[in-house]
């Protein structure tokens, strides 16, 4: 007997920022997580952020915690950006949802649409996380290779997929070290159209291997060049990385394709608040060769 489909609960809303923290919906829960770059001073009363059914608090050793102020839902689906995501409140934070990254999934969808057609276009997308690139990818028709090195966000990821009706869609699931990874798919000859990009400043790989940004990302993006296609293609390189600017990012993406005729976008990722104000949440820079 097939599984019902869970019920959406709602989607998400950036409510109120400031004090270095964000006040959010999402679907049936208003929550409070830190939001550094939110130096500022809340424009909304007290009384809505006191209203708040989860509040998590950030520790000096890495993660943190979650006080909880009512009894409420820990783990639910929500529509965002054009897709579905299972929310889970983990002990660092996250939600499984990046909602800063909705331009890139847009941006991504009308690039893999305006590639000549002659088959499914491939993407790469390394440090995938709960795949939110992916799926946006798979709806406009890609096949993917969804890379990370924590098996429980892979599933995660994979729990999504099914979640959008891509359970069958072509994607295969790899849970495996980024640069290890695309050195082994350049000696095996397989090429990409598009490669996504979202590396965190420090991260350690399924046996260990460590990830600096700043020492590490590189060397992964010259090896990002040995595996994309000659014809037109793309790279979406983003990051929530302090100092690394959209400058930074630009000159990085110099190593995909120093003799290639192509052109680079960049910019703040951005979360505009119900007030109207804009929340900066990292930065992004597109490369593209030989797409109009």
């Amino acid at each position: 007997m097939s599984r019902p489909e869970p019920q959406i609960q709602g989607g998400y809303r950036l409510l109120d920022t400031g004090g270095e923290r964000r006040l959010e919906q999402v679907g049936p829960l208003r929550v409070v997580r830190q939001g550094l770059a939110a130096v500022w001073s809340p424009r909304l009363p007290r009384a809505e952020w006191e209203r708040a059914d989860a509040v998590h608090h950030r520790s000096d050793r890495g993660g943190g915690r979650w006080e909880w102020r009512r009894n409420a839902p820990r783990e639910f689906p929500i529509a965002y950006g054009g897709l579905r995501f299972h929310v889970r409140l983990t002990d660092f934070g996250h939600l499984g949802l990046f909602p800063e990254q909705a331009e890139n999934w847009a941006w991504l969808r009308q690039s893999l649409r305006r590639l000549p057609r002659g088959g499914r276009p491939r993407v790469l997308n390394l440090f995938a996380y709960t795949g939110g690139s992916t799926l946006a990818s798979a709806r406009a028709g890609a096949a993917l290779v969804h890379v990370d090195a924590a098996r429980g966000v892979v599933e995660w990821a994979r729990e999504n997929a099914r979640l959008n009706g891509l359970g069958d869609h072509p994607i295969r699931w790899i849970v495996d070290d980024a640069l290890k990874f695309v050195r082994r798919e350049a000696r095996r000859g397989n090429r990409y159209q598009g490669i996504v990009l979202d590396p965190p400043t420090f991260g350690r790989g399924p046996k260990g291997q460590m990830f600096k940004i700043e020492n590490d990302l590189a060397p992964l993006l010259e090896a990002c060049a040995e595996v994309l296609d000659g014809g037109p293609a793309f790279v979406l390189l983003s990051c929530h990385t302090p100092g690394f600017t959209p400058t930074t990012l630009a000159n990085l993406l110099e190593a995909v394709g120093p003799r290639r005729p192509a052109r680079i976008e960049t910019g703040e990722m951005l979360v505009r608040d119900e007030t109207g104000r804009p929340l900066p949440s990292g930065t992004y820079a597109r490369w593209m060769s030989g797409i109009r």
